[in-house]
């Protein structure tokens, strides 16, 4: 299915809060890749939680899930991270720990991944829900590399040899801008070409 015309179903006939904005955005990736399979597990949900039966009234069919997902140790981990530094542990905030953790396995930067528009989104999504978290990335490291850098901190191992970022040769690897097309733009664009 066209993840655009999915987006469009999805907020159609009323103001898209933002919540509803991530989380369409999220599901219209989501379904394009799924190529007819299961979209929970390209989203990384489980089941049909109650928070997307209130955001997508009518979709209940389309958006069921499996029971239990398997997720990759990778995954796992940053599920934790993730469900560790939500700012109340709401049930919105824990989907959005499992969408974003199977979505950042995915090789594009995190906010492509999500199907957002810009890196600002999925700032202003960390702030927002996973607070405690986000004020930690205090240099405003790129998502996936901090993530996987608290979890490498957490573990005890190191992932970078460099003493510290001001020292790394590798630095603009980290903290450089976030360029490129969003994803739903691609998709988009192909469709229409």
């Amino acid at each position: 299915m066209d993840p655009d015309a999915v987006y469009l179903r999805l907020t159609e006939g009323m103001p898209v809060a933002f919540e509803k904005h991530v989380v369409a955005s999220i599901l219209a990736l989501s379904f394009g890749e799924a190529a007819g399979g299961p979209v929970a597990e390209a989203a990384g949900y489980e089941g049909l939680p109650d928070v997307l039966k209130a955001l997508f009234p009518g979709e209940e069919t389309a958006l069921a899930g499996p029971n239990r997902l398997v997720r990759s140790d990778d995954e796992a981990c940053l599920h934790d991270l993730l469900r560790r530094g939500a700012g109340c542990g709401s049930p919105f905030e824990m989907l959005l720990a499992g969408m974003i953790a199977r979505r950042a396995q995915r090789p594009n930067h995190l906010w492509q991944d999500l199907g957002l528009r810009n890196r600002g989104e999925l700032s202003a999504l960390m702030t927002r829900y996973f607070g405690p978290l986000a004020r930690r990335n205090r240099d405003d490291m790129k998502w996936k590399k901090f993530f996987f850098r608290i979890i490498c901190r957490d573990a005890d191992y190191s992932l970078c040899t460099a003493p510290s970022c001001g020292e790394c040769s590798d630095f603009d690897n980290c903290f450089n801008e976030e360029t490129g097309e969003a994803l739903l733009a691609h998709w988009r664009r192909e469709a229409d070409g």
